[in-house]
């Protein structure tokens, strides 16, 4: 059964990480900011509704670096459960996808707990003082692709970097629920 995102509180301040990511590095929100902004996509490896959403999100992140907002994966599952969603796992599904972003592993899942994360994939978009100003879903598609979907996502965050209002309706993520250690 999916799950869906909440409403967000917009304008409340990111919440700060250090994280190891699939390329080796280690990467703090400060490293990550663009200079108008950032979009953290709570994701994993095993979830269909992500499996579907990679492409698009790819054609977003790519679109979205190029007006100065950044884009960062972050994998909170439980691994030790879902193995798909092991680090050695999410190498691999980086270097299949040659992912723009930095794909991040919170093992700890400290990081989904601080932004209230629930599913995969869910949206958090930061302006340029990484207030939150988006949260939802990166298009319509979810089990099967909508090749003509609204860009949720790059739209708002579009709007954003262009410091204008992002989209008056937000719609919420629906995805597979953050497997959460027991």
């Amino acid at each position: 059964m999916p799950t869906e995102s909440p409403t967000a509180e917009l304008g409340a301040t990111a919440s700060t990480f250090s994280l190891p990511a699939t390329d080796g590095n280690t990467y703090t929100l400060d490293t990550l900011k663009g200079a108008n902004g950032l979009v953290i996509v709570f994701m994993c490896n095993h979830c269909p509704y992500v499996k579907v959403a990679i492409p698009h999100l790819i054609r977003d992140a790519r679109a979205l670096g190029k007006i100065g907002i950044n884009v960062a994966g972050i994998n909170s599952n439980d691994a030790h459960v879902y193995t798909d969603d092991a680090f050695d796992r999410m190498i691999a599904m980086a270097k299949e996808w040659h992912l723009p972003f930095p794909y991040l592993h919170d093992e700890s899942q400290e990081v989904a707990r601080a932004y209230g994360a629930v599913c995969t994939p869910e949206c958090f978009g930061f302006d340029a003082q990484l207030r939150l100003m988006y949260r939802g879903r990166i298009d319509a598609s979810r089990k099967e692709a909508l090749p003509d979907a609204r860009r949720d996502l790059y739209e708002a965050m579009r709007a954003i970097a262009e410091n204008r209002e992002p989209l008056d309706e937000q719609y919420p993520a629906l995805g597979c629920s953050i497997k959460w250690r027991v």
